[in-house]
């Protein structure tokens, strides 16, 4: 716990770093461009599609019906930017996670590398080919969690809970083989992905959370059209922000941990036969 506090602290730190800051522009600019251009391409179709299937559909038919008793009839209008938010969110979070990926993290590490562990060797464990497939399987692998527990999604609980988890699982997966392409053997890799599974999954259910602020930004901007313009561009920030810290958590906590197992016998490294197998089975599909 100490060593997720420190790295967590050190992490709101290097945000505020100009380079960091710098750094943070490009993927943010991509990210409000490509979200605003098809917002403005495909948002009066999609709303008018998503209308007409309300209309005509009988399953919501008695939803209509229960809102009319009950005075609240008018809310029928903000249902359906309400429905083209959820279901474009995972595509917008995924997006981010993916543009602060490829187009930060490998200065982020070099950063907190060169200031806090230059005597750090690079064993170049882990490269761009790999890293991609890496990162496809994980967004294959979350998004089928995504529509599997989609049923879940209507219990108030789990409608907070499993978001956070899909989204954090995903982050921890993407961050940690980035993070420690660079520096980390491939032995080095799997054995720190075991031996703190639970802390690195932790820290990406944390950011995850922290994720799910974008999306009280875009129900606003359901509600308050006028404002929809503003509230995107502030949404898709957050979301670049979130991961970006997310990236810097990941990089301090990581880098620290292999520079401790570089002090350990190598014995250290052998993964327990009684562990799972699904980290070493991943790297030999990508390693193909």
């Amino acid at each position: 716990m100490k060593k997720i506090a420190d790295s967590f602290w050190r992490a709101v730190a290097y945000c505020l770093h100009p380079k960091v800051i710098l750094l943070s522009l490009l993927p943010l600019i991509l990210m409000v461009v490509i979200v605003m251009g098809l917002g403005a391409i495909y948002w009066d179709a999609a709303l008018n599609n998503v209308r007409t299937w309300m209309e005509t559909s009988r399953v919501l038919g008695w939803a209509w019906a229960w809102l009319e008793q009950v005075g609240l009839l008018n809310l029928r209008a903000v249902v359906a930017p309400l429905i083209i938010i959820f279901a474009i969110t995972p595509l917008v979070v995924i997006m981010s996670l993916l543009a602060v990926s490829f187009m930060m993290t490998p200065s982020l590490v070099s950063l907190v590398a060169e200031r806090r562990f230059p005597q750090l060797e690079r064993q170049h464990g882990g490269s761009m080919l790999q890293s991609v497939g890496w990162t496809f399987l994980s967004v294959v692998l979350a998004l089928g969690a995504f529509v599997l527990t989609l049923p879940l999604w209507w219990l108030a609980p789990l409608a907070m809970i499993l978001p956070a988890v899909i989204w954090g699982w995903l982050t921890y997966r993407v961050m940690t083989y980035d993070v420690l392409a660079e520096h980390a053997s491939k032995s080095e890799r799997v054995e720190l992905m075991r031996r703190y599974r639970f802390q690195l999954l932790g820290m990406g259910v944390l950011t995850g959370l922290m994720g799910a602020a974008p999306s009280l930004v875009w129900a606003s901007g359901a509600l308050f059209a006028a404002a929809f313009v503003v509230l995107i561009p502030i949404a898709v920030w957050i979301y670049t922000f979130v991961f970006i810290f997310s990236a810097l958590w990941f990089v301090h906590f990581l880098l620290h941990a292999l520079d401790q197992i570089r002090l350990e016998p190598p014995s250290a490294l052998k993964t327990d036969a009684n562990e799972p197998r699904v980290l070493d089975v991943e790297s030999k599909i990508l390693s193909l």
